[in-house]
């Protein structure tokens, strides 16, 4: 009994997923390492990152955006024979 391979290659893209979460935004001071609380909108963190400079002098911040990706086939599964 012979043994045979079958190879198929697919193609896979990523693409953003809006169906779950959205974009998730926090910024985070470099000098005190503390941070804005997680956001939907970037306004809220921004807000933080100002107030948090008023009081510290502290003008240096890291973004930290969070968004969600799926990994999909690009063509479709052939059915079994």
């Amino acid at each position: 009994m012979a043994v045979r391979s079958v190879f198929r290659f697919v193609n896979w893209v990523l693409l953003l997923d809006t169906s779950g979460s959205p974009p998730i935004f926090e910024l985070e001071c470099t000098s005190c390492g503390t941070s804005s609380e997680a956001a939907g909108a970037p306004a809220e963190p921004q807000e933080w990152a100002l107030k948090h400079a008023s009081r510290t002098g502290h003008t240096m911040f890291r973004a930290v955006h969070t968004s969600f990706f799926r990994a999909t086939r690009t063509e479709a599964r052939p059915s079994p024979p």
